[in-house]
């Protein structure tokens, strides 16, 4: 069955529902989700979202935040226009419904966060993706210019490949058409052909063992991207937020808000000694690489698997305030934020990486679009600045917007497109094929290309993740489609193009930290 739409949405977190939302008058929108409208990263955002709001704060303070944390790689455009616009974004959230706290005398209760000189952090108590994303659903639901499709799976995006020419990196104008898209309600794969179709499939925390990222998060859009041929840069600049509550077994990772620090939470060993101090002057509100890594190292030399955050000397009433949701999240567990300190570990959590895009949201293949976590507009650099994530992802799909709608009614649809072919496939005849080939995926990039690299590392990820593919490809050539057979064929493409990153950069750099080019730490252990 084949489908027509002007713009064609792959994703349903912050990037994917404003580009829907500003798209919608200009013509038909479909907005795919993976699961439901209500699971994305968005949802899982806890901290806030990063905007100049009041003075002594000024733009040219948030954009020397940014490079800083950027680490001498971020794209200066890029960072200008997310800044300057974030002002404008904000108060359209605003009129959307978005509800973000306020002090007693109705300003902004802005948080400040590590790596921020300034109070910036507009926030709705400890949810903050939850307040923004039921808000835009509530404008989604009652607009009659866009269908959302739930539980739907884009498979690959179309292009000039699937008309039978040959397309290699190289080839130029390569075109985007639509998707193949996979209803699995009825595991029937549709044709969606559109004039515009916009990447915004978010995270790829699913590659690892351990993270905070949804089940969602396979990097699908990154891997749909470079199977089309397309241009994905910076894949080795993996963050790890420094403080994922300690919970072995559970998935995802419960995060524990940056926020919590800016706050005034310490971070200590079990002893009760504060550390960070000993590794930059900003103590716990440095820049999420630098608390990582320390954490990483006072872990590794003590032999322990999770050091406290403490928050016990804040007022109480005030800390569960601010925090309702951690403090009903840790009770559950025991303990009492309040009265106990909380134990915390390092665990995947954003890629600063992903598909390159221009300022306009294009990516190198005409006609299609990126924005939010999947995308490499070069704001973040090699390190993402707290809560810099949300405010990208809005001022992206808004230049997104802006530019499609200029050449919308100029593209045709391709009416040549064929309907996906799998004749000669079966259902697997074991699934413990693909999801003991996915836990070994997560276990090879936990153990080698976490936190702390080194080449020997890196090459023995290769090496595994080499047969793992091979494997996988054979599987899906004779497979029915399913999604957790597209899922295993992503992360592994995901994860290749992260070792792959790794190996070519020959630094110490933000995110990508190598024992084989080590920059000094402030404090070596």
């Amino acid at each position: 069955m084949t489908r027509k739409y002007d713009f064609l949405v792959i994703g349903s977190g912050l990037a994917g529902i404003s580009f829907a939302l500003k798209a919608a008058p200009y013509g038909k929108v479909a907005l795919l989700c993976k699961t439901t409208l209500d699971e994305s990263n968005t949802s899982y955002a806890q901290g806030g979202i990063a905007a100049v709001t009041y003075e002594p704060d000024n733009f040219e303070k948030h954009i020397e935040d940014t490079l800083i944390a950027g680490d001498g790689h971020c794209n200066l455009a890029a960072v200008e226009k997310v800044v300057k616009e974030a002002p404008a974004q904000i108060k359209e959230m605003l009129s959307w419904g978005v509800d973000f706290d306020k002090t007693d005398e109705g300003l902004f209760d802005l948080h400040r966060e590590g790596g921020h000189s300034e109070h910036r952090i507009l926030h709705h108590k400890d949810n903050t993706g939850y307040e923004i994303q039921q808000s835009l659903i509530r404008k989604i639901r009652n607009n009659p210019n866009i269908e959302v499709y739930e539980n739907y799976f884009a498979i690959e995006i179309l292009t000039q490949h699937h008309l039978g020419e040959v397309v290699t990196q190289h080839t130029p104008n390569i075109e985007c058409y639509g998707a193949y898209v996979l209803n699995q309600e009825t595991n029937h794969i549709h044709t969606f052909l559109s004039k515009i179709t916009v990447m915004a499939t978010g995270g790829i925390g699913n590659v690892y063992a351990t993270t905070t990222n949804p089940g969602i998060a396979t990097g699908d859009g990154i891997a749909m991207v470079h199977r089309a041929r397309g241009v994905i840069q910076d894949m080795e600049f993996v963050q790890f937020h420094p403080t994922g509550l300690y919970q072995p077994g559970q998935r995802p990772t419960y995060l524990i808000t940056e926020a919590i620090r800016g706050y005034g939470a310490i971070l200590r060993c079990k002893d009760g000694r504060e550390f960070m101090q000993k590794y930059d002057e900003r103590g716990s509100l440095a820049p999420r690489d630098i608390v990582a890594r320390a954490i990483d190292n006072e872990m590794k030399i003590r032999g322990h698997e999770f050091v406290y955050l403490d928050v016990t000397h804040k007022d109480p009433e005030e800390t569960k305030m601010h925090f309702p949701n951690i403090y009903k999240k840790c009770l559950e567990l025991g303990i009492d934020i309040t009265k106990d300190m909380i134990p915390v570990s390092p665990i995947q959590h954003y890629l600063c990486g992903g598909i390159v895009v221009d300022l306009n949201g294009r990516t190198s293949i005409n006609h299609l679009y990126a924005a939010g976590e999947c995308s490499c507009t070069g704001l973040h650099g090699a390190n993402r600045l707290a809560s810099n994530s949300l405010i990208e992802a809005i001022v992206y799909a808004d230049a997104a917007v802006k530019d499609a709608v200029t050449i919308v009614n100029d593209i045709k649809f391709n009416e040549f497109v064929p309907d996906w072919n799998d004749d000669g496939t079966k259902l697997p005849e074991e699934m413990v094929l693909i999801t003991q080939s996915f836990r070994e995926v997560e276990q090879i990039m936990n153990s080698y290309v976490g936190i702390v690299r080194s080449n020997l590392r890196l090459k023995r990820a290769m090496s595994r993740l080499e047969i793992l593919y091979r494997e996988t490809e054979d599987l899906f050539e004779r497979s029915v489609v399913s999604r957790e057979i597209c899922e295993l064929r992503n992360v592994i493409s995901v994860a290749y193009l992260i070792i792959k990153h790794a190996l070519r950069r020959k630094e110490s750099r933000g995110l990508h930290y190598t024992i084989d080019y080590p920059k000094r730490m402030r404090h070596e252990g």
